[in-house]
Formats: C-alpha cells, sequence, structure tokens
C-alpha cells in the first residue's frame, strides 16, 4: 500500500487546478502559493478544495474498476488478459495499479476531512457538506477494498500513522471489521450530509444511505452464513434512500449514460471529469479503451478489438449464431441497446452531426467511417464477440460539444461514470426482502412480498418489461446483470455471495461462454450488402479454449471454514508490508471502540 508521502500527494491535486465547466460545483479556483495548512478556510476554499475528490485520486482505478467487475465476472471479452481466465497474480500491474489508486483515495479523504473539520473559518453548514463528502468517498474506497482483498488494514488517520512511522506494519482486520468501519463512516456522513446537496451533482444524504444499504446487504453474509439483523439494516437504509422526493429513476435508461445528463436525479454517486481543463487525472479516458477506432476523430480509441461477452448476449436473450435480427431489434428491453451494439442498431445520440451512428455501416464502410479496419482491402468486423460497449462512450466531438459546450480531446471526455445508481437500491433492497423469506437456503430464496415485487418491478418497467409476481433469488441475480452491465459491478455481486454460497459462484461462472464467436465477419457483412441473415455452418462459438479455473482466486476464511472469492495483494504491497501476506492473519479489532470521528 502506498502510505509514503500521502500527506504530500493529498494536496498536489487541489493546486492549481482552474477551469471552467458546465458543472458548477467543479469549478476550482486557480491557486497560487497553495498552502493546505491555511487553506480551508472559508466556505469557498472547502467548497473547492473537495470538489477534486470526485475525479482526481480515482483516475488510475477507473479502468481496473471494468476489468475486475466485467471482465471476471464473464461480462466483457477482452481477448487475452488474466482476469478472464483466472490466472492472475500478485505481479499483476493492473492490480497494483489499482490497490495504489484506492489507497490514495483513502488518503485523500482523510487527510481533507481533518482540515476541513479543523477549520475555523467555514460554516458549519459547508463543513458538514464537505466532510460528509469526504466520509463518502472514504467509505466508497474500502468498500472496493474489503470486497476486493478480503481482509485490508484500516487507516483512519494518515498523519498519525506517518507520525507513528508504522505505516508499514499496521496490521490487516477481519473482513467483518472492514465492513464495521464502512458502516460506522457511512452513518457519520449521514450526519453530515444535507437532504439537498449545496451545489448540484455534489453528495448528499441518500448517496451515503444507498451506498450503506449496499454495504449491509454485503455484510450480511461476510460470516458464512445471513445475519437477518444485517439485511434488515439494508431494508432499512434502502428505504431511507428511495424515500427522497429528489431523486427518481429517469424514464428513459439511455438517457442516464448520456453527457447532458451528467447531473441527473438517478445518479447518487458518480466520478465527475471535466476534458476542459487539461488536467490528465481530471478526465476521462474509457471511450479510448473501450470504443472503436474512428468512432471520435482523436485517433485514440482501440476497443474495436474488444467486445461484450458472448454470455452476456445471451443473458439478453441474444444468441447471434441461431437467431435472426429481428430478435434483438425488436427486444423490449431497452437497456439491450443501451448496453451492447448489434447488427442493424443505429443511435440517434452518437454521430449527431451525421444523422445517426449506424454500427454495421461504421465497420463497413471506410467512406462513413475512415478508419474502418482494413484487411486485405476489405473491411472487417473486428470485435470477437460480434458486439461493442455504448456505456461509458460518447461519440464524436460534436456530440461531446452538444452535451458539455465544449470538444473532447485525446483520451479526454467529460462523461461521467456513475458507480451508484438508484436502480442499484431499487434491486438491494429486493434481493434483501428475497433472501430475508429464507435466511438459511438464500439462493433458493422466493418471495411474493409487496415490497420486494414493487423494487424489482420499479426496475423492470422502466426496462420495458413485465411485471413480476412472485421474486426469486435468481429473478435479482438476473435484473441486477442486466441493469447494471458493464457499470464495473458484476464481480462483486459475485464475492458477495461467495461469503455464503462460493459453490453457486464457481457453478455459474464456470457455465459461462466466455470465449468468441467465429465467422461472425461474413455473417454480418453479407447482412449488411445484401439484408439477408445467413449463418453458416462453420460459425461456431469457441469450444476448445477450457473453462477457466475460477476456483483460483478463492481464499480460505480462517473464521469460518468456508471459502470466498478475493484478489491477491500485489507483490509491492506486501514487500512494503509483510503483514498484508496472505499467510499473516488478520486481526480482530473492535472498530467502535477504537475510531471515532
Amino acid at each position: 500500500m502506498k502510505f509514503i508521502n500521502i500527506k504530500t500527494i493529498a494536496f498536489v491535486a487541489v493546486a492549481g487546478l482552474g477551469f471552467t465547466s458546465c458543472e458548477d460545483f467543479l469549478d476550482k479556483p486557480t491557486i497560487d502559493g497553495y498552502n493546505a495548512d491555511n487553506y480551508y478556510s472559508s466556505d469557498t476554499e472547502c467548497l473547492s478544495g473537495t470538489s477534486y475528490l470526485y475525479s482526481t485520486p480515482w483516475s488510475d482505478f477507473t479502468r481496473n474498476y471494468i476489468t475486475v467487475g466485467e471482465v471476471l465476472s464473464g461480462n466483457y471479452y477482452p481477448g487475452t488478459s488474466p482476469y478472464l481466465d483466472f490466472t492472475l497474480n500478485s505481479s499483476d500491474a493492473a492490480l497494483q495499479e489499482m490497490s495504489e489508486a484506492l489507497w490514495a483515495v483513502v488518503a485523500h479523504s482523510n487527510t481533507v476531512y481533518s482540515y476541513i473539520k479543523n477549520s475555523t473559518g467555514a460554516s458549519e453548514e459547508v463543513k458538514n457538506q464537505t466532510m460528509g463528502e469526504c466520509l463518502t468517498w472514504k467509505a466508497l474506497a474500502y468498500f472496493f477494498l474489503v470486497r476486493s482483498f478480503g481482509e485490508v488494514p484500516i487507516v483512519h488517520d494518515n498523519g498519525a500513522l506517518l507520525a507513528s512511522s508504522s505505516y508499514n506494519t499496521i496490521p490487516k482486520v477481519k473482513k467483518a471489521d472492514g465492513y464495521e468501519y464502512i458502516i460506522m463512516t457511512l452513518e457519520k456522513a449521514i450526519e453530515l450530509l444535507p437532504e439537498t446537496a449545496l451545489q448540484a451533482g455534489r453528495l448528499d444524504k441518500a448517496s451515503a444511505e444507498g451506498l450503506l444499504a449496499k454495504v449491509y446487504l454485503t455484510k450480511a453474509g461476510v460470516t458464512g452464513s445471513i445475519s437477518t439483523e444485517d439485511l434488515n439494516q439494508a431494508v432499512k437504509y434502502a428505504r431511507a434512500c428511495l424515500s427522497h422526493s429528489n431523486h427518481y429513476l429517469m424514464e428513459n435508461y439511455p438517457d442516464v449514460f448520456r453527457l447532458a445528463n451528467n447531473i441527473n436525479p438517478e445518479c447518487l454517486i458518480s466520478w465527475r471529469w471535466n476534458a476542459n481543463n487539461n488536467e490528465w487525472t481530471d478526465q476521462s479516458f474509457m471511450q479510448s479503451d473501450y470504443g472503436p477506432e474512428g468512432i471520435d476523430e482523436n485517433g485514440s480509441t482501440w476497443g474495436q478489438w474488444k467486445g461484450m461477452s458472448t454470455d452476456l448476449q445471451e443473458a439478453f436473450g441474444i444468441k447471434v449464431l441461431e437467431q435472426t435480427p429481428d430478435v434483438w431489434l425488436n427486444n423490449r428491453d431497452s437497456r439491450l441497446k443501451a448496453t451492447m451494439m448489434l447488427p442493424g442498431f443505429v443511435y440517434e445520440y452518437f454521430w449527431t452531426d451525421k444523422g445517426g451512428f449506424d454500427f454495421l455501416r461504421f465497420v463497413y464502410d471506410d467512406k462513413y467511417n475512415p478508419s474502418a479496419y482494413i484487411n486485405q482491402e476489405e473491411t472487417a468486423l473486428t470485435s470477437p464477440t460480434g458486439s461493442w460497449p455504448v456505456k461509458h462512450l460518447y461519440g464524436d466531438m460534436a456530440d461531446h460539444t452538444l452535451g458539455v459546450g465544449y470538444p473532447s480531446g485525446r483520451m479526454a471526455n467529460s462523461l461521467a461514470t456513475h458507480i451508484l445508481r438508484l436502480s442499484d437500491v431499487y434491486l438491494v433492497l429486493a434481493e434483501a426482502k428475497t433472501i430475508l423469506s429464507n435466511p438459511n437456503n438464500p439462493v433458493n430464496a422466493s418471495t411474493t412480498d409487496a415490497e420486494a415485487l414493487n423494487a424489482i418491478n420499479t426496475v423492470r418497467k422502466r426496462a420495458g418489461l413485465n411485471a413480476l409476481t412472485s421474486v426469486s433469488f435468481n429473478d435479482v441475480w438476473k435484473e441486477r446483470r442486466l441493469e447494471l452491465a458493464f457499470e464495473g459491478d458484476r464481480w462483486y455481486d459475485y464475492v458477495r455471495v461467495s461469503y455464503y454460497n462460493s459453490e453457486f459462484c464457481v457453478s455459474d461462472l464456470k457455465a459461462q461462454k466466455r470465449n468468441t464467436n467465429g465467422g461472425l465477419n461474413e455473417i454480418y457483412k453479407n447482412y449488411y450488402k445484401t439484408g439477408d441473415w445467413v449463418v453458416p455452418s462453420t460459425a461456431k462459438y469457441d469450444t476448445q479454449t477450457p473453462v477457466p479455473v475460477v476456483e483460483a482466486l478463492l481464499v480460505d476464511d480462517q473464521d469460518t471454514g468456508k471459502k470466498y472469492f478475493a484478489l491477491p495483494f500485489t507483490a509491492k504491497d506486501v514487500t512494503f508490508n509483510p503483514n498484508l501476506a496472505s499467510s499473516a492473519e488478520a486481526q480482530h479489532v473492535d472498530v467502535r471502540a477504537t475510531y471515532s470521528y
């Protein structure tokens, strides 16, 4: 873990961040002669000096949260990757980057919180808002850390840790204690945050309540069996979050992910980017990672070689080697087209200056798309699964300008990354209520509870689907996958369930179609040119690549004797702090007796 110099880096990012934005709270003054010791001394300084927490320290995590959340879980095919076949180990560079970024968020949040708490020049209203934000961001970072690595240290006060020179000997704590620390942190955040944020787009009370509901749902199984007390707390905080009149689902699912709606009533926690200030860590580069070459004019996209997994396509009911396009062109689920590109799909919100973005024309017409891949003088589909993602893409420069008022840059756009949405909280409520009907056998739970049905059907109704008359664990399990696909969350569903039923998770993952579809280029090209959908006998799903050894990421729980999913600590982290080694025993800590805010 990166404890060295965290007191310094927590403020380097704040200094000199002068820029303008369509999101008012991201406007920060240029700070000349910046000195953290005397900075957080007014309302303006507290607000501007916390706004960077919505972007900068998270920047290096943005790629990895998709790699972990979507590749490991079988939603995305990245080509060769240890996250696809479960061969990642402690030397993995992406894992190191992920670890460093999350601990940096903790360091930034802790240090800024301390400065604001000790401020004598800011109003209580602003101090409460901004301290609540610091605590929520820290809780979110810890939520990723505990779900990713299992037993992790608690870093409550970076300054005290540095002063004691104990940053490289701090021990891991039990997972349950880690969750209790997150809960304690969010309880304080809820106490501090206002019902309505002081500036649009900032965190508010519902943000922390929604996150706490999700934390309780996850913690409910951490001891190897279900805690109904934790599930009831998940229900309590989900209800509280959903009761706020200023938060509600947007009417149209695709609109949630558009630039013009970076700030919207559905999104409770979002990373917010600004491509207009020329600061690398303040801008999103996700279109570059996942968009196809040529979708923008910046020449910095390379996602054309990847694709939405065959298994996720089939979860939506799509089998391109067995069906005809009318199946997906007439699919009622509005989330399908908003999640993945398929033959015949045209997107009116991309390439607005060209009349819309036609997926197949983009692939096969090099006059429409001058960057169309050339293979032996023929344009060709390069996605090995036949489908590129839609979320995290903004389109071309004209689309970016239309959405936020200024053009995108090379590996730089301002599309917000939504981390917690209201629909997630509805599904947390549905899952908690469903499991409460059969806590001794959660994966076989089913209920006709009115509150559980209303929660899941609210999400389904927005998607254009029929209402359920009963809800099972598997109903919620599938609904979460479709609703939150490619939003970095799916792997953590497996982690949560692995605490109490790893066998279910292993079986589910091994049954996935995680490999490629052969012969798609011939099928797609013929359909584009003739309108006929012909699947030759040679077009087949790859059954030769072996099923990954999913069990490789299961670790032993020393308290329960069961196994659960956890990523390995990186070799660099363990070298720096030997107490992070897999052989090192985690300690129990009475969190509430030891720490306070």
